[in-house]
């Protein structure tokens, strides 16, 4: 009997070692040390870390977002945030990013818990967000709204338009703020219907004319397809303003914004800045309306 329980004795100290060392492998792969390797949600709180003297920095974005945050074939996370990401890294020394992906709607709640240091998914200014966080100063993607409706709809040329229609929008969009704006001055003339922000809901409520319109950008409505893949809406009249897109940072965190401000903008003056945006969204996506009239 002895013998017998002193084999069952080494046998689990030999399990629990086996455990120990398993365990440890595990903290090394995820943690990695690279721009490239992802964290889950579940780590520690304060995301921050310093190993070796250099600042680890931990990113926040999506997997679900097509060119911009997405997991391609091979299983690797990549995109233009992705990527710009990885460069801006690069160029940065004392820092090294590690991305967290999770889903968008937990990326800021996310951020004021200290569960990551900023946010890289194509974030936009409001005034909403700006008495909560804190913003880079330079943009690294620049987009025009513009009022969006059916293919077949000749009806709709501009926001005046817009008046007594329903329009689609996203809650906490910029452009439910845009329409808000404008009905206060306007007798609350257009009606603002409110979505979850899927692509196939807002084609689909226009399309079968449940709404009328929706507000967005060229870019974005490449994805408002049909079930043949085809887009189903199209952008119409002059711009409605300019959305500028920033990485979005606790208001705490001004020293690590200016750094990241640093690297953007030699970036955008080498032209790596324009050649992300070309590969990964199609076209230059990094001028403001003024550098696009010089240009031309």
């Amino acid at each position: 009997m002895r013998r017998k329980t002193g084999v069952t004795v080494l046998t689990l100290w030999v399990a629990i070692l086996m455990l120990v060392l398993s365990g440890c492998a595990s903290v090394s792969e995820s943690s990695g040390g690279s721009a490239g390797g992802t964290s889950s949600a579940s780590d520690s709180n304060n995301a921050t870390a310093s190993t070796g003297g250099v600042k680890k920095i931990i990113v926040g974005t999506g997997t679900g977002f097509p060119n911009v945050c997405f997991i391609d074939e091979n299983g690797k996370l990549t995109g233009y945030d992705v990527e710009l990401v990885r460069e801006i890294d690069k160029r940065l020394p004392d820092v090294e990013f590690e991305f967290k992906t999770m889903e968008f709607s937990n990326l800021l709640l996310s951020l004021e818990t200290n569960k990551i240091d900023f946010v890289a998914h194509q974030m936009e200014t409001n005034p909403e967000r700006e008495q909560k966080y804190l913003f880079n100063k330079v943009p690294y993607s620049i987009f025009l709204n513009r009022v969006t409706v059916a293919k077949d709809n000749n009806t709709i040329k501009g926001l005046d338009d817009l008046v007594g229609k329903k329009v689609l929008t996203g809650a906490t969009s910029n452009a439910a703020y845009l329409l808000n704006e404008y009905n206060k001055t306007h007798n609350n003339g257009i009606d603002v219907v409110y979505t979850s922000g899927a692509a196939n809901d807002t084609v689909q409520q226009i399309v079968s004319g449940r709404v009328d319109a929706t507000i967005t950008t060229d870019f974005a409505n490449r994805f408002n397809t049909d079930a043949d893949g085809n887009v189903a809406l199209k952008t119409v009249g002059e711009p409605l303003n300019q959305s500028n897109v920033f990485f979005v940072f606790r208001k705490d965190e001004q020293p690590l914004s200016d750094e990241i401000d640093k690297a953007i903008t030699e970036i955008k003056a080498d032209g790596t800045l324009k050649k992300l945006s070309e590969q990964w969204l199609g076209d230059d996506f990094t001028q403001t309306l003024e550098e696009a009239k010089v240009a031309k």
